[in-house]
């Protein structure tokens, strides 16, 4: 699916993470390498650790308004944060 269609979705996520928050992306459709790409590129421009699991990317902290910037500067115009 183009970048421009897909409807993703922020949100900070707190639960069974120890008080700790992260940033989850969900939403994505399209190849496993393709949304492993992404995780990565979001993982290093926001200067964090991470993972993509389950069609999730996972952002240690709350980087909301800093991965909707990158996700919008890459093309993704239908990223909302929830």
């Amino acid at each position: 699916m183009a970048k421009e269609k897909q409807l993703l979705r922020i949100k900070l996520d707190t639960k069974q993470r120890r008080g700790k928050a992260v940033t989850l992306v969900t939403g994505f459709v399209g190849q496993e390498e393709d949304l492993n790409e992404l995780g990565k590129l979001l993982k290093v421009k926001c200067g964090v650790g991470g993972s993509v699991k389950d069609g999730e990317i996972i952002v240690q902290g709350n980087m909301r308004n800093k991965v909707l910037e990158i996700l919008q500067s890459e093309g993704y115009k239908k990223a909302r944060v929830i």
